[in-house]
């Protein structure tokens, strides 16, 4: 592992966590535990070489661990260790300061769901939502979040459990709801999203994220 070799802790850290693609790995993980497959799918533009060598560093730094999967899911999965859940608020204010910048121009145009609900997480606008509490189902293809606004706080959930609203859409469709002001009634209209339940909560759900807002 090659080092700073500097006494600061921001750069012990980034002797861990520092390389290409390892804080991205572990973003992939903070919803829960996903096997290796899972994490290649929601970071499409690492090397599966690459991806097998982070997850190696990161789980002799003990920022994750590698274990059986429970059923329905056997096999081997990584998931995040008490330390590597610590990463979490560093995650969510890189977030917060990377949102208002504009995108290279070779990046992709789709989040990965997790990538999604981490920038939902980090462009959240508590004053949007003042006295709402609600929980809405957010059903991806092959992946379901349970977003839950209570006290001003929005909390997030990776399942499918009961809500006030659903809404099942890609992800793309979603980012463009949320960021790009598309209303919700064309998506729907155009059969690009599904909904159902209180929509007024919904509404007042996806419009309390802002991607320009800064830090």
């Amino acid at each position: 592992m090659r080092t700073y070799r500097d006494l600061c802790g921001i750069a012990r850290a980034l002797d861990i966590v520092g390389e290409r693609w390892a804080l991205l790995v572990v973003r992939e993980l903070l919803f829960g535990p996903k096997r290796f497959a899972e994490l290649h799918r929601g970071l499409p533009g690492m090397s599966q070489n690459v991806l097998t060598q982070r997850l190696r560093d990161l789980e002799q730094a003990d920022v994750l661990v590698r274990r059986r999967g429970l059923p329905p899911s056997p096999g081997l999965v990584y998931e995040l260790t008490d330390h590597g859940r610590d990463l979490e608020p560093v995650l969510l204010a890189l977030g917060r300061w990377g949102s208002p910048l504009p995108p290279g121009p070779d990046s992709a145009d789709e989040l990965s769901p997790d990538a999604l609900v981490v920038a939902l997480r980090t462009t959240f606008d508590a004053a949007a939502v003042a006295g709402l509490h609600a929980t809405v189902r957010l059903e991806l293809p092959g992946d379901a979040f349970m977003l839950t606004v209570h006290d001003g706080r929005l909390q997030v959930q990776r399942g499918d459990a009961p809500a006030d609203a659903v809404l099942a859409a890609s992800v793309r469709v979603v980012q463009e709801l949320v960021f790009d002001e598309r209303p919700l009634q064309d998506a729907v209209r155009l059969g690009d999203a599904r909904v159902s339940g209180d929509l007024a909560r919904m509404a007042r759900i996806l419009a309390s994220f802002d991607d320009h807002r800064g830090s």
